[in-house]
């Protein structure tokens, strides 16, 4: 029980500004595009209370926790509704809207990751905010990565339906009332985790260390 509260304490306000800015960025991308729908019903916000979904956001990420031992947790918010057909160019921007999600929480992750940088050149001593730091990066990491994989509803199918011609692109969209069993079973299978997050995990990882490498070669 113990092991549970740290964790939530640690993890608490990383996973909550990385759903809540997730969602939020596909809203404000959705407006700049011509889709007012998520405006319209209040979810162009920075609110958390308003992208939670009580079953996929705190339940089910609490019972994997205890079923797995902490060795596997999966979660999500409650998704942000679009009218793609209010698009102003709906085939093109759907890419754009999509993309809006990962791209904020690689920008997270960046963030994070100066967190920790300042905390290290400040010699802040307290344990606590560095493990926040570090959940930070490693949340938007990971909401980067599976987001990003190509299976619609996830928003890598949707920047993929974006990008096919209209033909295949119509049949790949068929998939999506199955796609969120399809994700579960490749997630137990370890597939994803393997073939896909690691990879691009470790890319975005190598992205952000060589962007914020000046920061440590001045202070060095």
């Amino acid at each position: 029980m113990n092991d549970l509260i740290q964790t939530v304490a640690v993890y608490a306000l990383p996973v909550l500004f990385a759903i809540t800015l997730h969602e939020a960025a596909h809203a404000y991308a959705a407006k700049y595009f011509g889709d007012n729908t998520a405006y319209a019903m209040g979810r162009m916000s920075l609110n958390p209370l308003k992208h939670i979904d009580p079953f996929g956001t705190i339940l089910i990420p609490i019972l994997l926790y205890f079923a797995t031992s902490g060795a596997f947790l999966f979660g999500y918010a409650k998704p942000v509704p679009l009218d793609f057909g209010k698009l102003r160019k709906p085939k093109r921007d759907m890419a754009w809207v999509a993309l809006a999600g990962p791209a904020a929480n690689f920008l997270m992750a960046l963030i994070w990751t100066l967190v920790i940088y300042a905390l290290a050149i400040g010699q802040v001593e307290e344990e606590f905010f560095m493990l926040m730091a570090k959940a930070g990066v490693l949340t938007n990491l990971v909401m980067f990565a599976f987001n990003l994989f190509p299976i619609p509803p996830l928003d890598g199918g949707r920047i993929l339906t974006s990008l096919l011609p209209h033909r295949y692109a119509y049949k790949f969209a068929q998939i999506e009332p199955y796609g969120f069993f399809i994700v579960m079973a490749l997630v137990l299978l370890k597939v994803i985790y393997t073939w896909w997050m690691a990879p691009v995990m470790y890319l975005a990882a190598t992205l952000l260390q060589w962007i914020t490498s000046p920061i440590l070669l001045f202070f060095n």
